[in-house]
């Protein structure tokens, strides 16, 4: 499988990403340069975190214009798969490629810590292949991860099954104490009605070996190369 890691002024994950899936998981992967205007080699696409053109105006809202976003549009509505992390999350969300919006944390501070998640979606490509009642332990680092969406587009939302994560206690309770940022419904990812694009807040690329806290977010990695396999 061929992944392809989009960089954007800015990104400071993809590296993360990168060693992930090649060195960790042995599978091939490149890096797209943001100029780039043809994506078609790949078979899934990884928008990696990190502060893409400064933050400035808003998280993700000038990447969502580079030249690379046509081709990464048209391969999402292809049926492609596309992972968007942190503000990976935020430019697929500014390009219209997931419902719903981030406002700044309800707590107004940059929080970095290990969270808890909860599969609330199992059939998906992303999350297939991890077994049921299993939670994840992932890290967060972000200052604009607050989950928005309103009343109707929830609805349509959790009927669709496109709520796919959220924050919950080490023992899997969703509650309000187990939010690091104010999301609505503790809302740490989402998915399109496809089911192809993936948005989330926490990094499950910085949770892939023993030696970094947890392994789990190797998981959602796997999910997608079992998908993968299981298309071809």
């Amino acid at each position: 499988m061929k992944f392809g890691v989009v960089v954007f002024p800015g990104s400071n994950c993809d590296l993360d990403a990168y060693h992930l899936v090649k060195d960790v998981l042995g599978q091939q992967a490149d890096y797209i340069w943001h100029q780039e205007e043809n994506v078609s080699a790949f078979d899934c696409l990884i928008l990696p975190g990190g502060f893409s053109y400064g933050d400035y105006l808003r998280c993700g809202a000038i990447a969502r214009f580079s030249p690379v976003m046509k081709s990464v549009v048209a391969f999402a509505r292809s049926g492609g798969l596309v992972i968007g992390i942190c503000n990976g999350f935020q430019v697929l969300l500014e390009a219209g490629l997931l419902p719903g919006a981030l406002y700044r944390n309800l707590c107004l501070q940059f929080r970095c810590l290990f969270t808890h998640l909860k599969v609330e979606n199992r059939q998906t490509p992303f999350t297939g292949g991890i077994e049921p009642g299993r939670l994840l332990k992932i890290p967060i680092a972000h200052g604009e991860g607050n989950y928005y969406a309103d009343a109707d587009t929830l609805r349509r939302m959790e009927a669709n099954g496109q709520i796919v994560f959220r924050y919950a206690t080490a023992d899997g309770e969703v509650t309000d104490t187990a939010n690091p940022n104010g999301s609505l419904y503790n809302i740490a990812g989402v998915c399109n009605e496809m089911k192809n694009v993936l948005g989330m807040m926490p990094h499950p690329e910085r949770a892939g070996e023993a030696a970094l806290g947890s392994e789990d977010g190797r998981l959602i990695f796997q999910s997608i190369l079992k998908s993968w396999e299981g298309s071809r």
